[in-house]
């Protein structure tokens, strides 16, 4: 376990804003302290900086983001006062400043959207980009969390998603709250040998199958229950499909967490099908864990 600090960036958006309230929490959880950073990308723009000398003496877009800075700090202070709070002007873009955060980071914290968002997406591509290449696990405040819901985790049995497992299991630790394991199946990848199209061999195979399944999950989840005794842990088998299975069941959430890729995905893929369609269109915040993260 890292005992860097939680990371959150910010850019003045109500979006970022929600994000430092998120960030604070998980630094108090983890008796952490939080930075905040700003990206300050228009030193690379050759642009002035400092106040016109026209306008007022407080004014130009360093001390604009200076304030930015200040405001999502003191944002922080009042949401968690025993947290100790630094902040961070760091000249650069966003993904490049926050993927280079995320080296030394236990967490980082983003909004789902900032200020140079698309009209129309659902997330924003620093979110996405972090969720792929950062270095540690991201958590995207994304939704209506349920604070009373559970920390629900998307089991794939895959070794790419067992750090995920384990973040869940602390995450669940930390918050005091139950653990929603789900994995989903279908009944198309196995049929009877004979006769494929038999309903007979359907029925055999499909029960075969939901057997082995619930093997997997439970194997994916033995280790970490041993370690997360206080834990308490429900097993979701559904059978459908997991991404509107998971969407679905993040209605009553209040953290969404899921590998950033599992069984089904590419060769060569950072973030899956599954990690994407959480970032898009889950009901709450969502943590993306790398293979090799804790």
């Amino acid at each position: 376990m890292r005992n860097g600090p939680v990371v959150v960036g910010v850019d003045g958006s109500p979006s970022s804003l929600a994000a430092v309230e998120t960030a604070a929490r998980e630094a108090r959880l983890r008796g952490l302290g939080l930075q905040v950073v700003h990206a300050f990308i228009w030193p690379n723009m050759h642009v002035p900086l400092g106040p016109s000398p026209m306008g007022p003496r407080d004014g130009g877009l360093r001390n604009i983001a200076e304030r930015l800075l200040t405001e999502a700090v003191e944002h922080a202070r009042r949401v968690e006062p025993d947290v100790e709070v630094s902040s961070d002007l760091v000249p650069g873009e966003p993904l490049t400043v926050l993927e280079a955060q995320s080296r030394t980071a236990s967490l980082i914290v983003v909004g789902s959207r900032g200020m140079g968002g698309f009209i129309g997406l659902l997330v924003g591509s620093t979110a996405v980009h972090l969720a792929a290449y950062g270095r540690c696990p991201v958590l995207v405040v994304r939704g209506t969390p349920d604070p009373s819901g559970p920390v629900l985790l998307a089991v794939d049995g895959s070794p790419q998603a067992e750090a995920a497992v384990g973040f869940a299991f602390a995450e669940a630790s930390l918050r005091g709250a139950e653990l929603v394991a789900l994995h989903a199946w279908n009944t198309w990848t196995e049929r009877g040998d004979d006769d494929p199209g038999h309903p007979q061999n359907l029925v055999d195979g499909a029960e075969r199958l939901r057997e082995t399944e619930e093997r997997l999950l439970a194997e994916a989840l033995s280790g970490w229950q041993a370690k997360y005794p206080d834990v308490t842990v429900h097993r979701r088998l559904v059978q459908e499909r997991i991404r509107p299975a998971l969407i679905d069941a993040s209605e009553d959430a209040q953290l969404l967490v899921v590998g950033a890729r599992g069984r089904g995905g590419f060769k060569g893929l950072l973030l899956g099908s599954v990690s994407q369609a959480a970032l898009h269109h889950a009901h709450c915040p969502v943590a993306v864990v790398r293979a090799g993260q804790e």
